[in-house]
């Protein structure tokens, strides 16, 4: 049974994410799993070590207990200060990942394994922000930025933050079944479960027009126009282009079609609507456009990663 967790902690920690270790693993709930998880934070810098928020982690553990556990966790890493783990932190996680130990990262942990090696060749994901620096720093891992975790073997990465939430509720369902995961879930007042991705949770609208120009005049009213069957032609006309220089000009100054920018524009705003009406997705759909419910959750579906009524039930404002 996988009931030694060690969580490797530098100086600088995210305390949030060191704190979803111990939420899950670090907290004996002997009314649920009679025997739990032994949890060790082992320390890569001598502590005492610094947290965010200006908290303070002493722990008796080092690199070296690594070696008695079963999973590793790396709860987050330090990416803004460019930081290589040292060789020592280095060889734990090579070693674990050796003797068989599943290796698991939350939000940018992630980094720490790619410095190990242990992302080449494999499927990986972290948090939106840091996608594409992670994929460029290690062009041999396959990055999907979409998803909240990506299970490649032993090899686990999680998005941010709460992804990781999803991620160690789901070693304890590989580990203890389902009804003692949800036991946990509960017990923590969160989903056992969540669908969709990453798409989600990203404010991330295509690129807009800027500039006095046709291009931005005409996008600007194919916002406050998405309930209208809009067309290339119609659109080109009242640039006063031919179809074909407004939609060459259209992705100059957007960096993609108009077709692609107006379904992004409708899907952004039946988010708006969901999350800020009690509007059927029926009459949503009318309004961006879609005009059936069939077609906004297709569209729905592909960009943001789950359903328009999954998300309402996410982001409904208490209001609405």
């Amino acid at each position: 049974m996988n009931n030694v967790v060690a969580a490797i902690v530098i100086d600088g920690l995210s305390t949030f994410e060191l704190a979803v270790c111990c939420e899950v693993f670090g907290l004996q709930r002997p009314e649920i799993l009679e025997k739990g998880y032994e949890l060790l934070v082992c320390a890569a810098d001598e502590p005492p070590l610094r947290a965010t928020g200006g908290i303070t982690v002493d722990t008796p553990y080092r690199l070296a207990d690594v070696a008695r556990a079963d999973t590793v966790v790396v709860p987050a890493w330090n990416t803004a200060g460019g930081r290589v783990p040292s060789a020592e932190m280095i060889q734990a996680l090579r070693d674990a990942y050796d003797r068989g130990a599943r290796i698991l990262s939350v939000c940018s942990g992630a980094f720490a394994l790619g410095y190990a090696g242990l992302l080449d060749g494999r499927r990986a994901t972290t948090h939106w922000m840091y996608a594409d620096r992670l994929a460029a720093m290690f062009p041999e891992a396959d990055v999907d930025p979409d998803v909240l975790y990506v299970i490649d073997g032993p090899v686990m990465t999680s998005a941010g933050t709460a992804a990781g939430i999803d991620l160690c509720l789901h070693l304890v369902r590989m580990d203890h079944g389902a009804e003692i995961a949800n036991a946990f879930a509960r017990r923590m007042v969160v989903p056992p479960h969540r669908d969709g991705g990453q798409a989600q949770y990203v404010q991330a609208p295509m690129p807009e027009c800027s500039g006095d120009d046709p291009i931005a005049e005409v996008s600007d009213w194919m916002v406050t126009n998405l309930h209208e069957e809009l067309s290339v032609d119609e659109l080109a006309r009242k640039a006063l282009m031919s179809p074909r220089t407004f939609a060459r000009r259209f992705r100059a100054a957007t960096g993609t079609t108009p077709h692609q920018w107006l379904l992004r524009q409708r899907v952004l705003h039946a988010q708006h609507l969901l999350e800020a009406t009690d509007e059927p997705v029926e009459r949503i759909a009318t309004r961006c456009g879609f005009g059936s419910a069939a077609v906004l959750r297709q569209h729905f579906n592909r960009m943001v990663g789950t359903s328009p009524l999954a998300y309402r039930r996410t982001f409904q404002c208490e209001s609405a």
